[in-house]
C-alpha cells in the first residue's frame, strides 16, 4: 500500500528513535511544507506510530485514528490572565472530533478541537467548539460554579491520573458563558473537587465558534505528578436546549442512551517531555 495513503507509518521504531524523529519533524515542519507543498495532497500531513497520530502540519487526530492524546510541555510565558498566549498552542497536537457518543458521525459544523499543554504545576486545555446555537444557564454561584451544568451547552474533560482506581476520575466542565463545575467521581458517588480551576471563554458569533480554556492545578489532580506515566482521558461536548441534544465524545462510549461515564472507553494521555 502507498505509504502516503493514510499517512506514513512508523512502525517498529524504538521509543528513543521515535522521540528523536518527532523532534526533528517539529523543527523542520515549516521547511517541509515550503519545500514540498504537495505533501498534503498526498495525505502525508501526519505521521502515525503505534496508533498515535503525531501532528506535523497542525492537523489532527480523530477517534478512529488514535486512542492517545498528547499534552505538550509548556515553557513559555503566560499572559496577563494567567493562560498561555495564542502562539503557544500552535505546536500542541490537536484532537478533533464530531461523532456522537455512539461513534456515529455528525456534521463537521459541530466539530470540537482540543489541545493540551502542561507544566509541573498546571495542566492547560483549550477547546474550540463549532456550534449551531448556544444555550446556557443565566444563573450560577458568585464564583461561576453551577450544579447540573451539563443540562446546557458545555465542553468536558474526564481525567484519570496514573495510579487511580479504574472507576475513579476527575470531571471538569465549562460553558460558553464561563460557568463551570468540577467533580471527583467514584462508583455511585460524586463530590465537589474544589480544584481551583481557572477558565476563560470567548464566543465568536461570526465564525459560530466558542472557545474555552481551562487551567487545572496539578495538585488537585494527583498527589505526585510524574510526566513519564500515562493517564487516561476522554473529551466531550454537549449542545442543545431540548432532547434530542448533541452528545459528542472523542472516544465513543457506545451506550444505548447518552452516557459519558464509561471509564473503560477512555483513551490514553501522554505528557511530551
Amino acid at each position: 500500500m502507498d505509504a502516503c495513503a493514510n499517512g506514513l507509518l512508523l512502525e517498529r521504531l524504538d521509543l528513543p528513535v521515535a522521540v528523536l524523529l518527532r523532534a526533528i519533524l517539529r523543527t523542520s515542519r515549516g521547511l517541509l511544507r515550503t519545500t514540498f507543498p504537495f505533501t498534503g495532497m498526498l495525505g502525508c500531513d501526519s505521521l502515525i506510530s503505534r496508533g498515535v497520530q503525531w501532528v506535523v502540519t497542525g492537523k489532527t487526530s480523530t477517534a478512529r485514528e488514535t486512542e492517545t492524546a498528547t499534552a505538550l510541555q509548556f515553557a513559555g510565558r503566560i499572559d496577563a490572565e494567567g493562560f498561555p498566549a495564542d502562539r503557544a498552542w500552535e505546536n500542541a497536537p490537536a484532537i478533533r472530533f464530531h461523532q456522537d457518543w455512539r461513534g456515529k458521525h455528525a456534521p463537521p459544523k459541530r466539530e470540537t478541537e482540543v489541545r493540551l499543554l502542561w507544566t509541573r504545576e498546571v495542566l492547560y486545555l483549550r477547546f474550540l467548539a463549532h456550534y449551531r446555537s448556544v444555550t446556557v444557564f443565566a444563573d450560577a454561584e458568585p464564583s461561576g460554579r453551577r450544579d447540573q451544568l451539563w443540562d446546557r451547552d458545555v465542553v468536558e474533560v474526564f481525567l484519570q491520573p496514573a495510579g487511580s482506581d479504574g472507576q475513579h476520575y476527575k470531571e471538569f466542565e465549562v460553558s460558553p458563558n464561563g460557568f463551570w463545575i468540577d467533580l471527583d467521581i467514584g462508583p455511585g458517588e460524586k463530590r465537589n473537587l474544589q480544584s481551583g480551576l481557572r477558565r476563560r471563554v470567548k464566543v465568536d458569533e461570526q465564525s459560530k465558534t466558542w472557545m474555552a480554556e481551562m487551567a487545572l492545578p496539578a495538585k488537585s489532580l494527583t498527589a505526585e505528578f510524574d510526566p513519564t506515566k500515562a493517564w487516561r482521558v476522554n473529551f466531550f461536548r454537549v449542545e442543545g436546549a431540548t432532547e434530542p441534544r448533541f452528545y459528542s465524545a472523542w472516544r465513543p462510549t457506545g451506550t444505548p442512551v447518552p452516557n459519558f461515564h464509561v471509564p473503560e472507553a477512555f483513551g490514553k494521555l501522554v505528557f511530551e517531555i
